[in-house]
């Protein structure tokens, strides 16, 4: 039952970013440059969510709180649609549906083809995201498919790195709380691996090499 209520507070604060950037747009308080404020709110706003999302399982491991892992689908559904945000800003509002432009902004400015392929990763993990399709795919080939969201964030944080030109402080910020994230589950996959090299045969411990 607190878990069900906790979910219900979660919700609505996953909005509250979008929410005020309503709010400032209602008031008139985007600057000089209303779609590049957009633009820049969405974009932050996927990553965060999509950082919060690969958060979830080391949190979860870490602390002994397995009941995190109940928001994770939660959390990965807000970066998907933040990003959809974010590319609908990009092909409706900046470039009015031109098809002809953004090709044109696909083949010459590499952010923009780092970001598209992020959005495009995360299609398949928003329309996988039920119960239905986890019980049709079976779990093994699921959570293979759901590891595109690794590469999904990893190429959000590149689109972001090479969108920026001068101050890349907080696209850094980003990629150092991504390699912390991948990192660890780096870790994870090698430990036994590790483990497994090692044997004790008669009392001693061998390690091979390697």
């Amino acid at each position: 039952m607190k878990l069900r209520w906790f979910k219900v507070v979660v919700f609505p604060a996953c909005l509250v970013p979008l929410g005020y950037l309503g709010w400032k747009a209602y008031s008139g308080n985007l600057g000089a440059n209303p779609i590049e404020a957009i633009t820049h709110s969405t974009g932050d706003w996927t990553l965060v969510f999509l950082l919060a999302t690969l958060a979830i399982t080391p949190l979860r491991k870490l602390t002994g709180q397995h009941w995190l892992i109940r928001f994770r689908r939660m959390l990965g559904l807000f970066a998907f649609f933040y990003g959809l945000l974010h590319f609908l800003t990009y092909i409706w509002l900046d470039k009015f549906f031109d098809l002809h432009e953004m090709l044109a902004d696909v083949a010459k400015r590499r952010f923009i083809t780092a970001g598209l392929t992020g959005f495009v990763l995360l299609i398949p993990l928003a329309i996988t995201s039920t119960s239905g399709w986890i019980r049709r795919l079976g779990g093994r080939r699921w959570n293979l498919l759901h590891r595109l969201i690794y590469f999904s964030a990893m190429a959000g944080v590149i689109h972001y790195l090479w969108l920026v030109k001068a101050d890349l402080r907080k696209p850094l910020e980003y990629a150092f709380v991504l390699a912390l994230l991948l990192g660890y589950r780096l870790v994870v996959w090698l430990a036994p691996k590790v483990g497994r090299s090692v044997s004790i045969p008669s009392g001693r411990v061998e390690v091979s090499e390697g």
